[in-house]
């Protein structure tokens, strides 16, 4: 089992409806990820728009490429884009910066 830690930033003027979309995920964009294996998926947001997300999953390549092969994600990342601050023209779920686990106590 992979655990998987990242980070996004969140634009500041953008957060109260960031967290509101997050309240109210469509029920297919859910489904799609239980699909494609991330469990215990949670993400933080700092007030000043620091996202912080965690996952596990049995292969962390392998469960985004099967988010990518599904239209729903396309359109799920098409409608959150507008919401962070990424380099270039990548989508919030390529443009994620992994961290690198350094400790875990089981």
């Amino acid at each position: 089992m992979e655990r998987v830690c990242f980070l996004l930033r969140v634009r500041a003027d953008r957060l109260d409806e960031y967290r509101a979309r997050h309240q109210a995920v469509w029920p297919e964009m859910l489904d799609a990820l239980r699909r494609a294996g991330w469990r215990n998926y949670s993400l933080f947001l700092r007030g000043d728009g620091l996202l912080v997300g965690y996952l596990e999953c049995e292969e962390f390549d392998a469960a985004r490429a099967a988010m990518e092969s599904r239209d729903v994600n396309a359109r799920w990342q098409a409608e959150m884009a507008p919401f962070f601050e990424l380099p270039g023209e990548e989508r919030p779920d390529t443009g994620l910066e992994r961290l690198e686990e350094v400790f875990h106590l089981a």
